[in-house]
């Protein structure tokens, strides 16, 4: 008789009349249900929800990592394209004058009118605008001569080594029986740099003040 005949003659109401072997084996085996209903419900149900968020913070390191490792291989670029951007911006800001040199800037953009012939009726210096590193100094100016002094004008502007920018530009006649008699209005924008004491006060004033300071 074989195994399998022997399981089927089996009485399950009677578990004590069987086989040594078969109620050892039958009892492991619900040893071994009972342990992994258990260890579902009791270990597997509360640790997969911290499976889940350690397999998503591996991938988010994964991805930091590639981020960081592709700016590594690079840095010398990074660093490279960082020493061309400061050159510029130095190149640029040696455009913008000093607070002692705006006295000479003044004259400058005064005397480029006068070299090219027109008559200065208005050269107003407003009050300056300050920015993050720099101030802005809007100049009210009116000029009268002919059309093509005043092209003069406007490229001896941008001939100037100092930053100088013309907004507001109006013409029109100054003399209606003289056709090249022409009013020229405009308001030029020159720049300079902060010194670093105007940049840290500018800073203080931007930060609010606590109660009883």
């Amino acid at each position: 008789m074989s195994i399998l005949d022997d399981l089927k003659t089996l009485d399950p109401n009677d578990p004590g009349r069987w086989p040594l072997p078969v109620r050892v084996g039958s009892v492991a085996l619900c040893f071994v249900l009972i342990a992994a209903f258990l260890f579902y419900f009791l270990v597997w149900t509360e640790q997969k929800p911290v499976l889940d968020r350690a397999v998503a913070e591996e991938q988010t390191l994964r991805a930091t990592f590639k981020t960081k490792h592709s700016k590594a291989v690079n840095l010398e670029v990074y660093q490279q394209q960082l020493a061309d951007i400061e050159r510029s911006f130095g190149a640029l800001l040696r455009q913008l004058p000093g607070k002692t040199e705006v006295p000479n800037l003044l004259v400058d953009i005064s005397q480029v009118g006068v070299g090219a012939g027109l008559e200065e009726k208005l050269f107003q210096p407003s009050a300056e605008v300050k920015k993050d590193f720099y101030a802005e100094l809007p100049i009210k100016i009116k000029l009268t001569g002919s059309y093509h002094k005043m092209g003069e004008f406007v490229s001896g502007i941008a001939a100037l080594p100092r930053i100088v920018t013309l907004h507001e530009i109006t013409i029109k006649p100054e003399n209606k029986d003289m056709y090249d008699n022409l009013s020229f209005e405009l308001t030029a924008k020159t720049f300079r740099y902060l010194d670093d004491a105007e940049v840290a006060a500018a800073e203080k004033a931007k930060t609010p003040q606590k109660p009883g300071n």
